[in-house]
C-alpha cells in the first residue's frame, strides 16, 4: 500500500499562515507565475508543466496572456490532494 505523504493543511493553517507577516505580503489571493513559482520553490518552466499536463486544475486561469493562480487553492492542490491528474 503506497504512503500518503500528503500534508492535509485545513483551511485555517492555511488563511493563518497568510494572515500577516512577510507572506502576506509576499504571496497575494491572487498571484503571479513568477510569485506563485516563488511560494512552491519550483521553477516557472515546472509550473507551465504541470498546468499543461492538467495537474493544477482549479489553481490557475489564463487572463490575456498571463496565468494567475489562487493561493490556497494552489497550497490545497499540491500540499492535500497531490498533483496528479484527474
Amino acid at each position: 500500500m503506497p504512503k500518503d505523504d500528503s500534508l492535509h493543511l485545513t483551511k485555517a493553517e492555511i488563511t493563518q499562515m497568510f494572515s500577516e507577516g512577510i507572506y502576506a505580503d509576499r504571496f497575494p489571493p491572487i498571484m503571479s507565475l513568477d510569485e506563485a513559482a516563488d511560494m512552491l520553490r519550483v521553477s516557472k518552466d515546472t509550473l507551465r508543466d504541470w498546468r499543461s499536463r492538467g495537474l493544477l486544475s482549479g489553481c490557475c486561469r489564463k487572463v490575456g496572456k498571463h496565468l494567475r493562480f489562487t493561493r490556497d487553492r494552489l497550497i490545497k492542490k499540491v500540499f492535500n490532494d497531490g498533483l496528479h491528474s484527474q
